[in-house]
């Protein structure tokens, strides 16, 4: 009989029940929390049960993935093996014959393509990749091996044809019965890509022959890209269809370029539609936005290209582009006509809209000389400083094709015919008009800047219509302040804009070259360059607090470049040397300091702070042939960012005050000739990683570069340094122990900044003793060995990374599945 207590009792004997059985729950899911952190951070073993980490901290983890290793370690492996079986066939000719080497390969290759099938039984699918890789290579060595053996009399293009097509049928045949595997069957599609056009070589075709070939190559590939299955083949497919899609339109090209009679461009003509429409036919195929985008301008472009073949076959040879650009015109002007259904909507619409862009913008390209040669011209100044001036600018008339009489009115034609699709484009597409007052802006400043160097106007008259330029745009873009984004909400005239107006950059493109035109004489420098400084200034205060944030501050930099060319010109007008001339430059970065601290929190602070940075950097540069000019900049400069720290929101600028004290104190230690960088070096080092230990310990997450880089550059770098040009044998001994150490240190605990560092270090300072042996005892073996024995190790250590991996992710997948 069974006794059942009353009801209270049984009632309080429950409850304890589930509440030790809560308890109980609790330590469960705690365990397996912590269980799951120690696999994730991959540790050795756990510890005993009843301890876990303390609360509140993480110890530090490693920054390079085991998986990433495992097939690191299994590509290296085999593409070693690979090598080490081309070498074998090819270059070791003195034990074994073609035909012996047939045999061993054809056994290999076997064996190769074997491996693979057990391997993956066991799970090992990387592995099995790396394998079957191997042997496809080795395929290939047998094709070569039969063509020596049984085929000799075969000529070399076709047996490349016909092996190509073996190699592909068998690799798609292996690839489907071993469907595990996804490296044959994309294989087998980059072998088939040179069948046709071989085929077509070897039978000796003409041009339009092998364009075709090329062409059907393409489509096959994009049907493959476009309905295969397998992820890997679709994306092999595509690139290939890409590639051989080029190739094809460049061999039409060449055809149309070649053509010696009407009939024979049509061909090349038919050839580049064919490519077109295969383009088109793939864009409307697609399902990406961004790649039917793509297609459908390449599309496009080869359409303009196949219309444009005939009206350009009767136009002389300087206006073939133009001609182009006027069929691109009256292509995009069709393109946008009222009624929508005379063109496919979607993609192949947008994209005879931008292949007119693009002709158009050939067109730009095309008269470019005139124009590149008004905004660069220039700049050939500054291999001749203070020359003096040239009686009249160089012609660009002729660099386009052109006669020179004609060559401003072919420019500013061609500007106004690209401001006439613009206007069509704006009329009938409903393109925003801040995109359209940029682009008339552009083209009415690229016509400016032509008309000097295309008339050939006297040194001093070009001079000053740059300089009426460029106080022209600066005046419109201040006033102008900026011009409001697409989409922008009109009538809000107050509200910042994303936009400075376009006037501002061009500004400032065409002062740089007013700067290099000047450079012809001193005083044509000192004056411009003051000017500039003076405009850019009037600019920085005009734009101050308007509607584009970012103005001013460019403004200020733009000002303080200036300022910083003017002193260097003013030190060089005074045969200060480069010594006196880099004490002279720090003046801005000392005024900057001053600056930033008197403005505060005001939106300046940061671009004139960033302004006196580029100031310093040419101090420095400029004092670097003097170690102890050289060291006071540094100092000085250290100075300054020592006072930059000084504010509490500028403290990480002490870092930077520490670092040019200490390539103070190294300049100084260079002038006095010291040879033993270490001494200086070792304390930094020192104290340089106990900041990064503390650090790495609190943030667990900071990188290993941040927290040991810069201590172990500190030493290793100068001691590397030291160690090249060093003839004794103590300092390489000790430089290479310490690599040594900093290395295994690294791969300890896994560390990259470690573990690459001492690495390269070791690895330099070993081949600088080592070199002479090593080319001595390689001269002793057979060259493939190395290699093959190096790729044996390398595959052996990525499979038991894999079996491993592959043991951890069993074992976390049955403790996920307890509660």
């Amino acid at each position: 009989m069974t006794n059942y207590p009353p009801p209270a009792e049984e009632l309080r004997l429950v409850d304890r029940e589930l509440g030790m059985l809560d308890a109980r729950r609790a330590v469960l899911l705690q365990r397996r929390a912590w269980l799951l952190n120690v696999l994730r951070a991959a540790a050795p073993a756990p510890p005993p049960a009843g301890t876990g980490p303390p609360s509140g901290s993480r110890a530090p983890g490693p920054d390079t993935g085991a998986r990433g290793v495992q097939n690191l370690l299994l590509v290296l492996g085999g593409l070693l093996l690979a090598v080490a079986a081309v070498a074998f066939t090819l270059l070791s000719w003195g034990r074994m014959g073609i035909t012996g080497r047939s045999l061993v390969l054809g056994a290999v290759t076997t064996a190769a393509l074997a491996v693979p099938l057990v391997v993956l039984r066991r799970g090992l699918r990387s592995t099995a990749e790396a394998i079957a890789g191997t042997g496809l290579v080795l395929t290939v060595l047998d094709a070569y091996a039969v063509h020596r053996v049984a085929l000799p009399e075969l000529g070399t293009t076709a047996y490349t044809a016909v092996a190509a097509a073996a190699l592909a049928t068998g690799w798609a045949g292996y690839g489907l019965r071993v469907r595990a595997l996804r490296l044959p069957l994309p294989a087998a599609v980059l072998a088939a890509q040179p069948v046709l056009f071989l085929w077509a070589v070897a039978a000796g075709a003409e041009v339009p022959v092998l364009a075709t070939a090329l062409l059907v190559t393409s489509a096959g590939d994009t049907v493959l890209a476009l309905r295969a299955p397998g992820r890997a083949v679709r994306i092999t497919a595509a690139v290939t269809a890409g590639v051989v899609g080029s190739a094809a339109v460049l061999a039409s090209l060449w055809q149309v370029g070649s053509a010696g009679s009407l009939a024979d461009s049509l061909i090349g003509a038919a050839l580049l539609a064919a490519t077109a429409a295969l383009a088109v036919a793939a864009a409307r195929a697609v399902t990406s936005r961004g790649l039917a985008l793509a297609l459908s301008l390449a599309g496009g472009l080869l359409a303009v290209a196949a219309l444009g073949v005939a009206p350009a076959r009767f136009l002389p040879d300087a206006w073939v582009l133009p001609g182009y650009l006027s069929v691109a015109l009256v292509l995009g002007a069709a393109a946008l006509l009222p009624d929508p259904s005379r063109w496919p909507a979607g993609p192949v619409r947008r994209g005879v809209l931008l292949a007119a862009g693009v002709v158009q913008a050939a067109g730009l390209l095309w008269a470019g000389p005139v124009v590149a040669l008004g905004v660069v011209g220039p700049l050939r100044q500054w291999g001749a400083v203070w020359s003096g001036s040239p009686e009249h600018l160089p012609s660009s008339a002729g660099r386009a094709g052109l006669p020179e009489p004609l060559a401003a009115t072919v420019v500013l034609g061609v500007l106004a015919a690209v401001a006439y699709g613009l206007a069509v484009l704006r009329e009938r597409g409903g393109v925003p008009d801040p995109r359209l007052r940029l682009a008339v802006v552009v083209l009415g400043w690229a016509g400016a800047v032509s008309l000097p160097s295309a008339l050939r106007l006297p040194y001093a008259a070009a001079l000053t219509a740059y300089g009426v330029l460029v106080a022209v745009l600066v005046a419109q873009g201040c006033r102008r302040g900026g011009i409001a984004p697409a989409g922008a909400t009109p009538g809000k005239e107050g509200g910042p804009t994303a936009l400075p107006h376009p006037a501002l950059p061009l500004a400032l493109l065409t002062s740089l070259s007013t700067t290099s035109l000047a450079l012809a004489t001193q005083t044509a420098t000192l004056m411009v360059l003051g000017a500039l400084c003076a405009v850019s200034a009037g600019a920085g205060r005009a734009l101050r607090g308007g509607r584009v944030p970012l103005a001013a501050p460019v403004a200020a930099v733009v000002c303080l470049g200036y300022a910083t060319g003017l002193l260097g010109a003013v030190g060089a007008a005074l045969d200060l040397g480069r010594p006196g001339t880099a004490l002279l430059v720090l003046t801005v970065p000392t005024v900057t300091v001053l600056l930033a601290a008197w403005l505060g929190d005001d939106p300046l602070t940061r671009a004139v702070e960033g302004g006196g940075v580029p100031a310093a950097l040419v101090a420095v540069l400029l004092a670097v042939p003097d170690a102890a000019v050289l060291s006071l900049v540094l100092g000085v400069c250290g100075g300054l960012a020592a006072v930059t720290a000084l504010r509490a929101d500028r403290r990480a600028a002490g870092y930077v005050a520490a670092a040019l004290f200490v390539l103070s104190a190294w300049a100084r230690l260079l002038g006095w000739e010291v040879t033993a960088p270490e001494a200086y070096a070792l304390p930094v080092t020192a104290l340089a990683l106990a900041v990064g230990a503390l650090r790495r310990r609190g943030a667990p997450l900071t990188s290993s570069w941040a927290a040991y880089g810069p201590g172990l550059a500190v030493t290793l770098l100068p001691s590397l340094m030291a160690a090249w040009s060093d003839t004794g044998w103590v300092r390489p001994l000790l430089l290479g122990a310490g690599a040594l150490g900093v290395t295994l240190v690294g791969a300890r605990h896994r560390l990259q900044a470690p573990l690459v560092l001492g690495g390269t270090v070791l690895a330099l300072v070993a081949l600088r003793e080592l070199a002479p042996y090593v080319a001595q005892v390689a001269g002793a073996l057979p060259r493939w060995l190395p290699p093959a024995l190096a790729g044996l190790l390398l595959l052996g250590v990525g499979a038991t990374y894999e079996h491993r991996l592959r043991d951890v992710r069993r074992f976390r997948t049955v403790l996920g599945r307890l509660h």
